[in-house]
């Protein structure tokens, strides 16, 4: 690719690649987003997979919320157990009390 070799323009900015162009085109499956550069000095139109902010940004708010949720299943959990301890540590000292 003249792109690899040589400076570059980026004649259309990344895109996501249409239905037809995930069959044909084998730069399109990596990402499923493709730009159309251009290569002045060999003087060739080409076309490369490429990352497209928009798809960045959403898998990324998608795995925060993600942890988010776990975050907040943990620190249920966490409560539960505090509680079950503090139970079982009153009734504890209260057999102890109890005993006496």
């Amino acid at each position: 690719p003249c792109w690899q070799v040589e400076d570059f323009v980026v004649a259309q900015e990344c895109a996501r690649c249409s239905g037809f162009e995930v069959k044909t085109l084998p730069e399109c499956v990596p990402t499923g987003f493709i730009e159309k550069i251009s290569c002045p000095t060999s003087k060739r139109e080409e076309v490369k997979s490429c990352r497209s902010a928009v798809m960045e940004a959403h898998v990324f708010w998608r795995f925060v919320g993600t942890m988010m949720c776990v975050a907040a299943v943990f620190a249920v959990l966490v409560v539960c157990r505090q509680r079950v301890l503090d139970r079982k540590a009153l009734e504890k000292v209260r057999k102890q009390i109890e005993s006496i």
